[in-house]
């Protein structure tokens, strides 16, 4: 089989290519186990027959909450693709209020969850939602029908014929899935996204990632019920790379030493998490260790790739790499050579210390909408350039409007927004997609994020400001957890900052200051303050003087999904920010 056109012909290319024992792999009472290729295709072929037997129409809408990536998850996916119906995957941390507006828009018929929180989550707004008839678990739950049932049902072939027949009336330019945005406001919109939108982009960014077929292992982890994940999966797929899914991202550190896989696909917030774990280490070390662990960061962090920095520059990395970075290598499982990142810019200091240190963080860019990558960088020929997301994948024609906003059309661009005629008419104009990002394409094709369009911001004296920027630069210092840049319409920028708790605490005792136990009373103690004072004023430097923030208030909250401060992909929800600080905001301009 070599024409892929719908999602579920991936395993059946994968299956043409070799029957892969670990094709999908997850952690169950602390053991792997492993679902080959050819078991894969017919657990999902099973659920696909059950389905049928249960009545499930072609067009019919089947939701899927899982608090982790698993096996079953993507048996399902496949299962109900065959079907000619679609999935609505929800993601599992946002509230009940949400899981009914989505189930109730998407008029969801059954629904697959992985665990009892989530269940619970469910039951309380199931009566409300009259389309919903079937409610199925991975876990074993007492009280709720479980997934094996459709094993069991669909066990009996008879009905394969009519599997076929619906398959083959399967479409590239039918609905696969609707992907509801977490949106930073107002209600989630229902992104459509063909068969045809996912498997081109998954195409035409699969040239762009040096995966060798059929030899490889991946680690996922990130949800997959964003596509950035899923097309991942779909790419995994594709390669016959082995697929094992980490069991939590507080798991990940024994995941990576367990699985020791080749790729992992991960956020700016992950990286630099592990960065600084990294980094708190080396503080720990003392007389020469130390000095050759700074050493080698301080190299790292002047990287450039294809040794532009010449001859004495590469000799000293390589010797950095065998003292120093060949230990980062091996805390992260010794294999991993390869890190995909997207869903927020990355800090550029990332991308030169991970990739001299010999695990080249592959920055991309793309949208739900645009199913999702639009640019992704490269290693090979020369197309790897750090501080941009890449080159603009195949097949696509991207340009840049008058204002800076970057404009998409293409094969990946989706159907629309489902129920939502007038959004998709404002996204979608002249059959270019509306990203709402600035940027710019340099001379040789390299796409650079500025900031978000409807982010950016003026001061009452005209000048714009860029928040992400200023913020992505500000959340280098250690000191510095979470922080929201503001003063639109004001005379200047400040900041709202969430200190990184852990290292102020490190940070005071190994100074001799003694610090209350509450975070209330820390944002408060005089020498905190000024010790972020001094962060911010040094990264201050790197801004013209109407861009620098002049002043921040530090809040004590731990900024969450939970608490609302976040989106589940981890960005900024800067209106509900802004109401929930309202009187920090205020101290610092009135």
């Amino acid at each position: 089989m070599t024409n892929i056109t719908r999602l579920f012909d991936f395993p059946y290319y994968q299956l043409s290519k070799q029957n892969l024992p670990d094709a999908l792999v997850t952690k169950y009472n602390d053991q792997w186990i492993k679902t080959s290729t050819q078991e894969y295709i017919n657990k999902a072929n099973t659920i696909s027959r059950a389905l049928l037997r249960m009545g499930i129409q072609k067009d019919d809408k089947i939701a899927i909450i899982s608090s982790n990536n698993r096996t079953e998850w993507n048996i399902v996916d496949i299962g109900v693709l065959q079907t000619g119906a679609q999935t609505v995957p929800i993601y599992p941390t946002i509230s009940e209020e949400d899981y009914q507006y989505i189930l109730n828009h998407a008029e969801a018929k059954f629904c697959f969850v992985s665990d009892a929180e989530v269940l619970g989550k469910l039951n309380m707004i199931k009566q409300n939602v009259p389309s919903l008839t079937e409610v199925f678990s991975f876990n074993e739950i007492e009280g709720c029908r479980n997934w094996k049932e459709l094993l069991v049902l669909g066990e009996d072939e008879t009905n394969q014929d009519e599997v076929e027949s619906r398959k083959n009336a399967v479409q590239s330019d039918d609905l696969a899935t609707i992907i509801y945005t977490s949106g930073t406001t107002g209600r989630p919109k229902g992104v459509m996204l063909s068969h045809r939108n996912i498997v081109s982009n998954v195409m035409d960014s699969a040239k762009r990632i040096p995966f060798e077929e059929g030899n490889s292992r991946a680690l996922s982890f990130l949800p997959v019920c964003h596509i950035f994940e899923r097309m991942i999966l779909y790419l995994y797929q594709y390669y016959s790379i082995s697929i094992y899914f980490g069991e939590s991202i507080e798991k990940i550190s024994d995941n990576l030493k367990e699985v020791k896989p080749n790729v992992i696909t991960a956020v700016p917030r992950l990286l630099e998490k592990v960065y600084d774990k990294i980094y708190a280490k080396g503080t720990e070390l003392t007389g020469l260790k130390k000095k050759l662990f700074f050493w080698a960061i301080d190299l790292g962090l002047r990287y450039e790739p294809y040794g532009a920095n010449g001859f004495w520059y590469e000799f000293q990395l390589k010797i950095a790499r065998k003292l120093i970075f060949s230990k980062w290598k091996e805390g992260l499982g010794g294999n991993l050579d390869l890190m995909v990142s997207g869903s927020a810019a990355l800090q550029t200091r990332l991308a030169r210390v991970f990739a001299a240190a010999g695990i080249t963080i592959i920055e991309g860019y793309g949208l739900s909408e645009t199913s999702p990558v639009i640019a992704v960088n490269d290693t090979r020929n020369h197309g790897f350039r750090i501080g941009t997301v890449g080159k603009i994948i195949d097949n696509l024609d991207v340009k840049i409007a008058e204002d800076g906003e970057i404009l998409c059309k293409g094969p990946n661009v989706m159907m629309g927004y489902y129920k939502d005629k007038e959004k998709t008419d404002e996204a979608i104009i002249n059959g270019y997609f509306h990203t709402g990002d600035i940027g710019e394409i340099d001379q040789e094709g390299f796409l650079k994020i500025t900031d978000r369009k409807k982010e950016m911001f003026k001061t009452s004296g005209g000048k714009y400001i860029a928040p992400q920027i200023l913020e992505n630069t500000m959340k280098q210092s250690r000191f510095i957890e979470q922080i929201m840049v503001i003063g639109d319409g004001q005379k200047m920028p400040g900041a709202i900052i969430q200190p990184n708790f852990e290292f102020v605490k490190e940070w005071a005792s190994l100074h001799g200051i003694t610090l209350a136990a509450s975070n209330e009373e820390i944002i408060e103690n005089p020498k905190v303050i000024e010790r972020i004072q001094q962060e911010v004023e040094t990264l201050n430097e790197k801004f013209g003087n109407w861009e620098k923030i002049k002043r921040f208030e530090l809040t004590p909250d731990i900024w969450s999904i939970d608490g609302g401060q976040l989106t589940p992909t981890l960005k900024l929800k800067r209106k509900v920010i802004l109401e929930k600080y309202k009187g920090l905001y205020d101290k610092i301009y009135n």
